[in-house]
C-alpha cells in the first residue's frame, strides 16, 4: 500500500486507542485497549503508568496488523491525552516511581488548602483555579510520598510529566522530554501570559525545575520515534479537550464545543485574548501553531459518562452502556427525579471538592427507568451550569453547540441537551474528534495537511437536534436541578 495516514494516539482515562486518519480525516482503522483505574481510597483515582505504556504498545501494533499497514505507511505519530494526570519517575531507569495520579483525583486536596489565600495569584497567572484537578499538587503528593523524593528531586534523578509526556519519553527512548502548550496550560505551574514555567509558582509548589518538561507548540516536530524499528516524526500532542476543540474545526473566536467523555469539557474559543472567569471558569490554552497563540475558556464537569458507567458496573442497573437510551425513552417522565453525580466533588462553576452524589424526589413508583433517565439528564443540566456561566463571562451569542465523546451514540441525551440549553446542536461525521484534532495538528506540522482551510473544506456533520421544550418548562426543571445541587452542597 503506498498510501499514508496519520497515526493518533489517544491515551484516556480508561482506554488507550490507535487511530489511522486518512487525508478526508477519516479514521479508517483503530485498535482499543481498555485501562484499569486504581482506587486506593475514597476520592482518590490512580492508575499504572506502565500499564499505559504497554498498552500503547499494544494498540500501535494492532492498528498496524489490522490494516495491513507498516510504519512505511506512517506519515507521522500525533498523541492527545487525558490532561492533568501525572507521572513522575526515575531518569536512569524509566521506571515510575509512584502510580499515576489520575485528573480526577481528589487525593492531593489538602495540600492545595494550604494556598487557598494565593487562589488569585494563581488565577491570574495561570489562568486556573487552585484545586488538586491540577497537576501542581499531584507533583508534590508524588514527591512527598516516596523516599527522599525532594532530594531525588533536586537531584534531576526524576522527572515530571503529563501522560503525553510519558509517552513521548518512551516512544523516543529517553531522548525527548518535553510537552505542549496545552498539556503545561493544565499543570498550575505554567504562565500563560509569560508563555513559560513559573519561576515563582515553582518555588510556592517547592517543584525543581528541572524536573519540568521542555514546552513547544502544539504543532512540531517534537522529535522522532525510536522505539519502533522505523523512525517516524512526532509532530503534534494536545491535550484531549483542546485537541477535541481543534478536531470540531472550532477555528474561530466563539465556537463552542462539548466533549461527553468519562467528564464533560466544554470550551470556547476566545480567539487571541485571555479573559479570566468571575463564574469558575478556566482560562487554558487552546493551541499554538507556529508563534501564534489561541485560548479558550473552559467549564469541567468531573462525572459525565462516567455516571452510565456507574449504573452499569456498581448499582448493575445495565448490562451496556448504549442500554440507558432505551431505558430512558420507556420512561414516561422523571417524575421530578434529579441526580447528581458529585462522586468526586464538582467542578465547574462550583468546585466543591466535599460535595458528594445523591439522588431527590425518589417516591414508590419509581423504577430503574425514572433512574436510568436522571442519570443522563444530570450530565445534560451539568453542562448547561457550565454553559450558563460562559455567557456571563463573555456575553457572546452561540450559534450552536458542537458535540462529540462516546456518550453522544445516546439520542435521548443530545435531545435532552438542546432541550434544556435551547440551542442547535451539531454532531460530527467523526466522533473521534479528540485523535482527529492532534491528527490535524501533526499533518500541519508535516505537511500532510495544506492549510486549516484544507481541514475546514474536509469538515461535515451527520446529524442535527433541535429544541422542541418550552422555554417555561426548561426553567422549572432547570430550577429543580439547581435546588438539588445545593441540597447535596450543604449536606456534608
Amino acid at each position: 500500500m503506498d498510501e499514508k495516514f496519520i497515526l493518533s494516539i489517544d491515551q484516556g482515562t480508561t482506554s488507550t486507542r490507535a487511530i489511522l486518519f486518512n487525508h478526508k480525516g477519516e479514521p479508517v482503522f483503530k485498535a482499543q485497549k481498555e485501562v484499569t483505574c486504581i482506587f486506593p481510597q475514597s476520592g482518590w483515582v490512580e492508575v499504572d503508568a506502565i500499564q499505559i505504556w504497554l498498552s500503547t504498545i499494544d494498540v500501535i501494533n494492532e492498528v498496524l496488523i489490522k490494516s495491513n499497514n507498516t510504519f512505511k505507511n506512517i506519515d507521522s505519530i500525533a498523541i492527545t491525552n487525558q490532561r492533568e494526570t501525572t507521572v513522575v519517575w526515575d531518569k536512569e531507569t524509566g521506571q515510575p516511581v509512584h502510580n499515576a495520579i489520575v485528573w480526577q483525583s481528589r487525593q492531593s486536596a489538602s495540600i492545595c488548602e494550604k494556598f487557598e489565600d494565593k487562589k488569585e495569584y494563581i488565577h491570574e497567572r495561570t489562568g486556573l483555579l487552585i484545586n488538586p484537578y491540577f497537576s501542581a499538587s499531584k507533583i508534590r503528593f508524588i514527591l512527598d510520598h516516596i523516599e527522599n523524593g525532594q532530594k531525588r528531586a533536586e537531584k534531576g534523578e526524576l522527572l515530571f510529566g503529563t501522560i503525553d509526556t510519558w509517552l513521548l519519553y518512551k516512544l523516543t527512548e529517553g531522548e525527548v522530554h518535553a510537552t505542549d502548550v496545552t498539556n503545561a496550560s493544565r499543570t498550575m505551574l505554567f504562565n500563560i501570559k509569560d508563555m513559560k514555567w513559573d519561576d515563582d509558582l515553582c518555588k510556592m509548589f517547592n517543584i525543581p525545575k528541572c524536573i519540568l518538561p521542555e514546552v513547544k507548540p502544539s504543532s512540531y516536530h517534537f522529535g522522532d520515534c525510536t522505539f519502533f524499528p522505523r523512525n517516524i516524526p512526532i509532530c503534534g500532542i494536545a491535550g484531549d479537550q483542546q485537541a477535541a476543540l481543534f478536531g470540531q474545526a472550532c477555528f474561530e473566536e466563539g465556537e463552542l464545543k462539548n466533549t461527553y467523555g468519562t467528564g464533560c469539557f466544554m470550551l470556547l474559543n476566545v480567539g487571541d485574548k485571555i479573559p479570566l472567569s468571575k463564574n469558575g471558569l478556566l482560562t487554558t490554552v487552546a493551541w499554538q501553531i507556529g508563534d501564534k497563540v489561541t485560548y479558550a475558556l473552559e467549564g469541567s464537569v468531573f462525572i459525565g459518562g462516567a455516571v452510565i458507567q456507574w449504573l452499569r458496573d456498581e448499582m448493575k442497573l445495565l448490562k451496556e452502556a448504549k442500554d440507558s437510551e432505551k431505558y430512558a425513552l420507556e420512561a414516561d417522565e422523571n417524575h421530578g427525579i434529579y441526580l447528581v453525580p458529585a462522586f468526586v466533588g464538582l467542578g465547574t462553576p462550583y468546585w466543591d471538592d466535599d460535595a458528594r452524589g445523591a439522588i431527590f424526589g425518589i417516591t414508590r413508583d419509581t423504577n430503574k427507568n425514572h433512574f436510568i433517565r436522571a442519570a443522563l439528564e444530570s450530565i445534560a443540566y451539568q453542562c448547561k451550569d457550565v454553559f450558563e456561566v460562559m455567557m456571563k463571562d463573555t456575553n457572546m451569542k452561540i450559534k450552536a453547540l458542537k458535540v462529540d465523546g462516546g456518550a453522544t451514540a445516546n439520542k435521548y441525551l443530545l435531545q435532552f441537551q438542546s432541550d434544556i440549553l435551547q440551542l442547535k446542536i451539531n454532531l460530527p461525521k467523526c466522533l473521534e474528534t479528540t485523535a482527529l484534532g492532534v491528527a490535524y495538528l501533526s499533518g500541519l506540522c508535516s505537511g500532510y495537511f495544506s492549510s486549516v482551510s484544507e481541514i475546514k473544506s474536509i469538515h461535515s456533520y451527520q446529524a442535527t437536534y433541535s429544541p422542541k421544550m418550552k422555554q417555561a418548562v426548561v426553567d422549572k426543571k432547570y430550577e429543580g436541578w439547581i435546588k438539588a445541587v445545593n441540597s447535596t452542597r450543604t449536606f456534608k
